[in-house]
């Protein structure tokens, strides 16, 4: 196993309906870990500005599977597989909902110095349509 201390840059999109697209930029430090099987894992806190202060963040990037874990102030994992729809539990300060997702879109290109990762997907809240939303994550090594 190899960790590393990266720079990420975390773009969050969301869009309801027809109208203009809800984007949250986030730049912060956080860690890669790089496994012997091939796992590689993003992991970073939370701020202010994401609304989920003192939530730990963790991405884990196998083959063509992505799991989003938050553990803290927001606890929740969602599973994104390409053209499949997952069902997870979403706990908040406010109690908690059921959310799916559809993974519409999946493409990471991460190595030992970094990369790239990106998700689009569709999510339902309660079985109410929310929206479309995407992640793009730019990682790169601290220090470069």
């Amino acid at each position: 196993m190899i960790e590393k201390n990266v720079i990420l840059f975390v773009r969050g999109e969301q869009q309801f309906d027809q109208g203009e697209p809800e984007v949250t930029e986030l730049m912060t430090e956080g860690s890669m870990t790089l496994e012997e099987d091939g796992e590689i894992t993003l992991t970073y806190q939370e701020t202010e500005l994401t609304g989920m202060e003192g939530t730990t963040t963790r991405f884990s990037i196998r083959d063509d599977t992505v799991v989003l874990a938050r553990t803290g102030m927001v606890n929740s994992q969602l599973v994104f597989q390409r053209g499949k729809r997952n069902s997870s539990l979403y706990e908040t300060p406010w109690g908690m909902m059921q959310v799916d997702v559809f993974t519409t879109s999946l493409a990471h290109r991460l190595d030992g110095r970094g990369g790239i990762l990106e998700i689009k997907f569709n999510i339902s809240v309660d079985h109410q349509v929310a929206g479309e939303n995407q992640f793009k994550i730019r990682v790169r090594e601290s220090g470069r």
